[in-house]
């Protein structure tokens, strides 16, 4: 008999709220101030990836001193970190608090896993801390997605086996993260992108708990 779910795993950017063009300004601030190619295109490879990872993908190859590196993705940081004040309450997703307030009415153990260091900022800028168990961030791990490491530290935090998770991604990287963790994977975005998910949903909106319980 299948491990019955008692618990979910959200991402956070791009499931709960979207970042994504903030981070894509931060980025492109950094590429035009250090003469750097940056677009649209490129910034989609950087979905689920950390900041240094991200770096490595803008710089394709191109040799750059490690101290140098780090000023860059200091740089970078700092202007998304001003960009994350203008977050408020209204930049949650669709009906994502209302879902997540009656998983958390029915029983079930809820928690962020993002790679983001930013992670707990944003949450308390969308003032929904309280709703999750445990919060598993850039912080907390050393192997970043698509390491299974971050979503079994968040499991482990909210005493759940792996099978018992449920991991909702927006990130391929993300996907591949739950699957190496054994979990069940609900995938939010485009099947060019999620589709290795048990379970795929278009956008946030269309996320349906009680065809998930019952699918997986």
């Amino acid at each position: 008999m299948a491990d019955e779910i008692k618990g979910f795993i959200f991402d956070l950017d791009g499931v709960i709220t979207d970042t994504a063009e903030y981070h894509y300004k931060s980025w492109q601030k950094l590429a035009d101030e250090e003469d750097l190619f940056f677009n649209r295109e490129v910034n989609e490879q950087l979905r689920g990836v950390s900041r240094m990872e991200s770096l490595e993908i803008i710089l394709d190859g191109k040799e750059v001193p490690e101290e140098q590196k780090k000023e860059w993705t200091d740089r970078k940081n700092s202007y998304y970190q001003d960009y994350l004040e203008e977050i408020t309450k209204d930049d949650i997703l669709d009906d994502m608090e209302e879902k997540l307030m009656k998983l958390k009415k029915d029983g079930y153990k809820l928690a962020v896993g993002s790679s983001s260091r930013n992670a707990k900022k944003v949450l308390k800028h969308l003032q929904i801390t309280d709703i999750f168990d445990t919060i598993a961030d850039g912080h907390s791990v050393e192997n970043a997605k698509p390491a299974p490491d971050l979503f079994l530290y968040a499991a482990k935090n909210l005493g759940l086996k792996p099978e018992e998770c449920v991991v909702l991604e927006d990130a391929e990287s993300g996907v591949e993260a739950a699957l190496a963790a054994k979990m069940k994977a609900v995938g939010v975005g485009p099947e060019s992108r999620v589709g290795k998910a048990h379970l795929v949903y278009a956008n946030v909106g269309d996320i349906d708990f009680d065809e998930i319980l019952k699918k997986l």
